[in-house]
């Protein structure tokens, strides 16, 4: 009995060694020490999310050295077809493996392998994406006119350049859903080809360069979403031809949206006097009716991507048209790489009424706009 007591009273790392046999040690209790591997994965438990907002904000640098680098030239433009090219097969191949919505949520307790696929993908596709966009920003910034009906497109560019530097957004919101993604990867692909057919083919028509990058971008959206087996079906082939004609017709009736990129003005000024090298002899802004007897409009249109296009100069009066010169008529010796328009309004061009906001558009002949020129006649 005392032997049982004496036995039950040696708590290990608490009791006395005198409690216990004499062919035992006690020892105290060892604190766990977790391997580096351990602590690594707690340190990510703990800090996981901060650090991926921290790379959000390295991505948005590099962003910005690309929009740097896209200033040196145009001719580094062709090399995004094979961005372009890599997005597009990388996205057809996640979603067949990854799946869309609810799909992706095993991903959650799936093996480290899966996690390490999806977390591998979604990191090359943000790198494209980040290098595509962030280099297009400065050709769509250059062409477009803002405050005018294609200022939106690049906004909206400018709005996917941001998205692909958001990891956290990118990874469970964007690439979730497949409906989102091929739209994000849509507007992508369709800015990129509409600058990169300049690129490849030198002086294509910009409106065959706005349809072509349509066209392509219809092909691209169809290949995320449909496998080769619906496309035996005739139906998915109707549908297919029908949307395709409804995005060119679309992009046709909607081409005046679009900045006609890469052109763009590099200079326009409007004066009553022109020199006799062909400068203006005087640069108005603001000007009272009581001088007004002559109005002439210099602008020079650079062509990084050669001449494709038949170029107009549009007078406008409180937005209505008021004269139009074709480049036939207007064009004039300029700089090398750029083309110089000059048109002007005297004696009967001149509307009675001079008083309002003055505009000289600068547009291709089907219609896109490529610069503006604006002044003021007030009393």
């Amino acid at each position: 009995m005392s032997i049982g007591q004496g036995s039950g009273s040696g708590v290990p790392g608490q009791g006395s060694s005198a409690n216990a046999p004499a062919n035992v040690r006690v020892v105290g209790p060892v604190p766990f020490a977790p391997s580096p591997r351990d602590r690594v994965k707690s340190f990510m438990r703990a800090h996981g999310r901060k650090l991926w907002w921290l790379h959000s904000a390295y991505a948005l640098g590099l962003g910005v050295a690309v929009v740097a680098f896209a200033q040196k030239g145009f001719d580094h433009a062709r090399w995004l077809a094979v961005s372009v090219g890599a997005a597009w097969l990388l996205v057809v191949l996640f979603f067949r493996l990854f799946g869309s919505g609810r799909q992706q949520a095993h991903l959650q307790t799936a093996g480290a392998k899966a996690r390490l696929r999806f977390f591998a993908m979604t990191y090359a596709l943000k790198n494209l994406y980040q290098g595509m966009l962030f280099f297009l920003l400065p050709f769509y910034w250059k062409s477009t006119t803002f405050w005018a009906p294609n200022s939106w497109f690049v906004v909206l560019l400018g709005v996917c350049a941001l998205l692909s530097t958001l990891d956290i957004v990118f990874d469970r919101v964007v690439f979730r859903f497949r409906a989102l993604a091929s739209i994000f990867h849509g507007v992508a692909l369709f800015g990129c080809l509409n600058l990169v057919v300049p690129a490849l083919f030198p002086d294509t028509r910009t409106l065959y360069s706005l349809l072509i990058a349509m066209g392509i971008t219809v092909v691209g959206f169809w290949t995320i979403h449909v496998s080769l087996a619906m496309l035996r079906d005739r139906r998915w082939i109707m549908l297919f031809f029908a949307s395709a004609a409804a995005a060119l017709g679309g992009a046709y009736a909607g081409r005046t949206a679009i900045p006609p990129v890469p052109m763009y003005v590099a200079k326009g000024a409007v004066g009553p006097i022109v020199l006799p090298d062909g400068r203006l002899g005087m640069v108005v802004h603001e000007l009272h009716p009581s001088v007004i007897d002559k109005l002439i409009a210099i602008t020079d249109v650079v062509v990084p991507g050669g001449k494709g296009d038949r170029l107009v100069h549009v007078w406008r009066h409180d937005g209505d048209e008021v004269h139009r010169a074709t480049e036939t008529t207007s064009r004039v010796d300029g700089p090398e790489g750029a083309v110089r328009l000059r048109s002007g309004l005297t004696g009967r061009q001149l509307p009675q009424r001079l008083v309002g906001d003055w505009a000289i558009d600068v547009e291709t002949q089907d219609g896109q706009l490529v610069g503006r020129v604006s002044f003021l006649v007030a009393e």
